[in-house]
């Protein structure tokens, strides 16, 4: 039923039954019915009139960087936002698309000698993803330089979100209230000194190779903050560095993340996050929350 849609979408890459490990940095997730890949906000929308023609469900991706699929996969359409990644600088404005990756965006703004968005230098996501989520690294958040967000509503309409529309919070933003899917993201930011800046994101950059076990695919951190605590160290103090569920594995680099060492699937992934949850909490009393995003059907 999708053919005639397919040809007349001709500018948009359109694949069925497309696994989604092909796409998560986990390399685990089962196949989506369809993902489309726009390259434009027309593109955008006209992909959301078809879904509504079809009664189809939307799912939005970015880089898939702090995410779980699960093995069932996802009904409906998907729509993969990587390929819109534009970057523009203007005075101390960054305006990127929501497929843009945040580090290229960190570059960008060091190439223009503007300071403020270090702390993401080594942030794999995307920006729709990065404004989604709230993401932050080493004490900076996006929420202290974003000046504004353009998304499209389930209307189909395009709105302009100034930073306090966004409502940003801990791993939050008004996006995941209202389904609005991030189309693009204004930064502002200082000037600043070129090579200091440089140094700077080198800096967090090495930090964040010796600590976090980069060579293997994972899903970055997988749980929030817990209230006076720290979920790297709850895991740690609870001998749980190492645990294997097929081929998840609680990272030994880092006890925060989990790395797919053996072709794991999604549901490894989550059995590991399960044990890790019970455990802590019997000895700690604690409830890890994940700040990873699972999503997704279960494997019939």
């Amino acid at each position: 039923m999708f053919i005639r849609k397919m040809i007349i979408m001709k500018n948009i890459k359109i694949l069925k039954n497309e696994p989604l490990s092909n796409y998560t940095f986990t390399k685990t997730g089962g196949n989506a019915d369809m993902v489309a890949f726009p390259t434009s906000v027309k593109q955008v929308q006209e992909l959301l009139n078809m879904a509504k023609e079809k009664n189809m469900p939307i799912t939005v991706l970015g880089n898939a960087s702090n995410l779980i699929i699960k093995d069932g996969g996802i009904t409906g359409l998907v729509i993969i936002l990587t390929e819109m990644n534009n970057i523009e600088v203007e005075d101390n404005l960054v305006t990127a698309q929501a497929g843009a990756r945040y580090i290229d965006t960190t570059i960008a703004a060091q190439k223009h000698g503007l300071t403020g968005i270090e702390f993401a230098a080594g942030i794999p996501g995307s920006i729709g993803g990065a404004i989604f989520m709230n993401a932050g690294a080493y004490g900076g958040e996006t929420a202290n330089v974003v000046d504004s967000a353009m998304v499209l509503t389930p209307e189909n309409e395009i709105k302009k979100l100034d930073n306090k529309e966004l409502d940003f919070g801990y791993r939050h933003s008004s996006v995941q209230d209202y389904d609005d899917i991030v189309l693009s993201a204004t930064f502002k930011l200082k000037p600043g000194d070129r090579d200091k800046i440089q140094a700077e994101m080198d800096h967090l950059n090495e930090l964040r190779a010796s600590k976090q076990p980069l060579d293997l695919p994972s899903c970055g951190s997988v749980f929030k903050r817990p209230k006076g605590y720290f979920a790297g160290k709850l895991i740690h103090d609870a001998g749980l560095q190492g645990y294997q569920s097929g081929g998840a594995q609680v990272s030994k680099k880092h006890a925060g993340f989990i790395v797919n060492i053996d072709h794991a699937t999604a549901t490894d992934y989550l059995h590991v996050i399960k044990h890790v949850q019970d455990t802590v909490y019997k000895k700690n009393q604690v409830h890890l929350e994940t700040e990873v995003r699972i999503i997704g059907n279960d494997k019939k």
